[in-house]
């Protein structure tokens, strides 16, 4: 009965959009009431959780609160960023990140300097920064940025790299390479909503006076946390290959269904989403298709539809899909 319950959910909203991913039942199944401080089924669980993510991101720390990647993002900036900072400008998501570094650069006032630079110009920067800010994947445009040359970039300019990692973590490869990264737990973590996460390395230096921007608030977790998150994630990460199988499948189904109309050569595509220079449309009753953030030249199909089924997904939700 359970497992139908799943599945008739899933056939009522077939999702390309960039998530939350599918509806699973490691989703629910061990959904559990919470309060959290002093609940030691919940701390248990928590700390498994969190030790998992650590693995996963390669870094030594992690915090994780209550709220959106957005929320992450803007605790990650207000208490990382300081100095001379350059944001690759990529479309709608590294737009945020310039409006929320500009915000804490007017209210705590660690940042002094903030410039921006085209992801096409990268090898025209010059100059030294303190930190180098931008979206590993933008799915505004459909777009990756090849995180080793970020990486030999902010070498290049003697600064630091943070990555807005939200569309990007457990999907992409290689975030250990970003100084600080934030990301949340319902795209490429397959949870539900409601956790974000930071990991980094090296505490930061700035002191924020504000209780909910404050990191050291959330790491010593002053606020009610993201119990039922956290106990989704609890079942899907150590089935997290299988989950991100499906998400292959479907990204390779149609990258050979859209090959002419690929807008990005190999290098630049994610995972999660396939941007072509052509109309999609459906007429299947249900098919949520993705409104693009940013005006393109086509659209942007995202591939978290299928992930429920894990390694037997087929990508059989494509065949909804006519291109114009």
């Amino acid at each position: 009965m359970f497992k139908q319950f799943i599945k008739d959910k899933n056939r009522k909203k077939i999702l390309f959009t960039p998530g939350p991913a599918s509806l699973s039942e490691e989703n629910i199944k061990n959904l559990s009431p919470a309060f959290g401080r002093g609940d030691s089924q919940y701390q248990s669980s928590e700390k498994k959780v969190l030790n998992l993510l650590k693995k996963m991101s390669g870094k030594k720390q992690i915090v994780r609160m209550q709220g959106s990647g957005s929320f992450a993002i803007e605790v990650m900036i207000a208490n990382f960023l300081y100095g001379k900072v350059l944001i690759i400008n990529t479309g709608y998501y590294s737009d945020r990140l310039h409006i929320i570094s500009k915000n804490c650069k007017n209210y705590f006032k660690y940042i002094k300097k903030i410039d921006t630079v085209n992801w096409k110009k990268l090898n025209k920067v010059n100059g030294n920064y303190d930190w180098l800010l931008c979206c590993y994947t933008e799915t505004s445009r459909g777009l990756k940025l090849p995180i080793k040359s970020l990486y030999n970039l902010s070498k290049k300019i003697n600064s630091k790299l943070m990555i807005d990692a939200t569309a990007s973590f457990g999907l992409e490869e290689n975030h250990h390479l970003a100084n600080v990264f934030s990301y949340s737990s319902c795209k490429g973590l397959f949870g539900l909503t409601g956790a974000s996460f930071i990991s980094y390395d090296k505490n930061p230096s700035n002191e924020i006076k504000s209780f909910n921007l404050s990191l050291l608030n959330h790491k010593e977790k002053k606020m009610t946390g993201p119990y039922h998150s956290i106990y989704s994630l609890l079942q899907i990460l150590p089935k997290h290959n299988d989950f991100k199988q499906a998400v292959k499948i479907n990204k390779k189904k149609f990258m050979m269904i859209a090959k002419k109309y690929l807008i990005y050569e190999k290098n630049y595509q994610p995972l999660i989403c396939t941007a072509i220079n052509k109309k999609i449309y459906s007429k299947k009753k249900g098919v949520v298709l993705y409104k693009t953030r940013e005006k393109i030249n086509g659209s942007i199909i995202n591939h978290l539809g299928e992930v429920h089924l894990k390694r037997k997904a087929k990508g059989k939700i494509l065949d909804f899909l006519k291109i114009k």
